[in-house]
């Protein structure tokens, strides 16, 4: 039962937050991982096993759960804290299990405390952190791209590359970032301030 309630807290926040790996699974993760402590404790005292032969296997096992919550979505990789959870909620379930209740409660507390948190102090002071394809045409034949970059910075985006190219018979030039987000951004805003640097025509900001 302690396990069950430590694998809902964790499970629960990552549902709040619409993760891959919700309460159910957690909740199995840290009930099994009890139960198979258990039994490797009550093999041992039985003179039958080895107590941590079990408890290895559950922690080099558990990485092929945690691998299949991890994803990749356009640039950025998905998934990997959810992946940490599920490790973390099968430490917490073999503590349980061998009884280590105070031990295993200040680490639940721990986690939860790291999920909603840090969370937030990354929000506040690390707040681009998704990469996108930020893709700009221009009817331009010169452009101030010293301007051009201060405006998009302006907008909370981090620039980590740019690439350019030009149809010459048409005079289009088109400009192609690699760029940090923040979750929203207002590509209204940002078009009508990069509008008054050229001849804007076209704004693309993708995964």
């Amino acid at each position: 039962m302690l396990s069950f309630l430590a694998g809902a807290l964790i499970g629960l926040e990552r549902k709040i937050r619409q993760q891959p790996i919700g309460m159910r699974t957690v909740v199995l993760i840290s009930v099994s991982s009890t139960l198979l402590m258990i039994l490797s404790l009550e093999m041992s005292a039985k003179g039958t096993g080895d107590p941590g032969r079990i408890a290895a296997q559950v922690v080099s096992g558990i990485g092929f759960l945690g691998g299949g919550a991890i994803l990749r979505q356009g640039l950025n990789i998905k998934g990997l804290t959810s992946a940490a959870i599920i490790w973390a909620s099968a430490a917490i379930g073999l503590a349980i299990g061998a009884g280590l209740y105070i031990v295993s409660f200040l680490a639940l507390a721990v986690c939860i405390a790291s999920l909603i948190f840090l969370d937030k102090f990354e929000m506040k002071y690390f707040p681009a952190e998704r990469t996108k394809h930020l893709e700009l045409v221009f009817k331009n034949n010169r452009l101030d791209f010293k301007a051009l970059h201060a405006v998009i910075e302006s907008h909370g985006l981090i620039i980590l590359n740019m690439d350019t190219g030009k149809v010459m018979s048409e005079k289009i030039l088109r400009i192609s970032f690699s760029v940090r987000t923040p979750d929203i951004v207002d590509i209204l805003a940002l078009s009508e301030n990069i509008q008054n640097i050229g001849k804007l025509e076209e704004i693309n900001l993708t995964d």
